[in-house]
């Protein structure tokens, strides 16, 4: 089976994207669009493919099985509703890059609109697709790490750019939050502070503090005045019996036993080296189950899950304006 791929949006993101399509043997990429008819032109020559400055007339003109939406906009999710919205009315399951959308009622509605065309709808949350990460879900879901009690997240990184006063917050920490629900299920209450770098006019620091719904507490620490080289993200759950400790989304996996000193170590799990191998980990995940065919419920790194870490989001940005706690939206009212 070949599946005929469309990219929109041909920025660096959106190429990756369809390199890894063009590298998949299972793929081929049978258009491109971008609002610039040059990046479109320029990926058409990259690719051999159909080039497209409209969503519309892309779909109208070339037959497509799957489509990632990588375009960019305020606080890089901004311009990923429209394009989105018309491949799924066309009957087209979309791969979006996150954040799903920085306005809440538009995320909803694309979440219900793939539910309504029982399509698939995912989201490049790639931070949990490494396969340090998965074997550290199989600790948990074996029970090794007996009852989960502490969850812990850092991720920085030194980003100068400066748009709204949240980018941060909106376009940084999707993955963030995204990991932590992956290993200790959903939020129920949010409280967070927030803090502006020397020289800033954004809230480019965050501290957040959150009680999941199985009681687990857990805390992210967040800047775009931080990190260098190394030490950019760090995750730490703890549980009853053990506990481990996951580095730069992929890099090192510790195992940490409660009542004995036999520690186990890991490195470059999979023989993947960095982070920029993520990418391709994600959507060759996304590629293998559009080929085996699970329902639209059953996608990992779904549009619900990315929702569900907008909410969270939002959320922290009202506990900080209004210095309140505040509870989690259910994702279906």
């Amino acid at each position: 089976m070949t599946l005929r791929v469309a990219v929109v949006g041909l920025g660096g993101i959106g190429t990756r994207h369809a390199d890894i399509y063009a590298a998949d043997e299972r793929c081929e990429v049978v258009a491109v669009c971008d609002a610039f008819v040059e990046k479109a032109d320029a990926a058409s020559q990259r690719y051999g493919c159909s080039a497209f400055t409209s969503v519309d007339e892309m779909i109208s003109s070339v037959e497509i099985d799957i489509a990632s939406v990588c375009t960019a906009g305020v606080e890089n999710g901004g311009d990923h509703y429209e394009p989105t919205m018309a491949l799924l009315n066309a009957g087209i399951p979309v791969l979006g890059e996150k954040p799903i959308s920085n306005e809440i009622p538009k995320a909803r509605e694309m979440v219900a609109l793939a539910k309504e065309k029982g399509l698939r709808y995912g989201i490049n949350l790639n931070h949990r697709f490494t396969p340090a990460a998965l074997r550290a879900k199989e600790w948990i879901d074996d029970g090794r790490l007996g009852e989960l009690n502490i969850v812990n997240m850092t991720m920085w990184i030194n980003n100068p750019n400066e748009s709204s006063q949240y980018f941060h917050m909106r376009a940084l920490h999707p993955h963030s939050i995204d990991v932590m629900r992956y290993f200790c299920g959903d939020v129920k209450k949010v409280q967070a502070f927030f803090k502006k770098g020397e020289g800033r006019k954004i809230w480019s620091n965050v501290q957040v503090n959150m009680q999941f719904e199985n009681g687990v507490i857990g805390h992210l620490t967040g800047s775009y005045d931080a990190g260098g080289s190394y030490g950019l993200e760090r995750l730490e759950v703890v549980g009853s019996e053990a506990r481990f400790v996951l580095l730069e989304a992929c890099e090192h996996l510790e195992f940490y036993p409660r009542r004995s000193q036999q520690v186990e170590t890991y490195a470059y799990l999979g023989d993947m080296m960095s982070f920029g191998e993520t990418f391709e980990s994600r959507i060759t995940r996304w590629i293998d189950q559009n080929i085996e065919g699970p329902g639209p419920d059953e996608i990992d790194g779904s549009g619900e899950d990315a929702l569900k870490a907008q909410l969270i989001i939002e959320a922290a940005i009202e506990s900080w304006e209004s210095g309140q706690v505040v509870d989690i939206e259910g994702t279906s009212q």
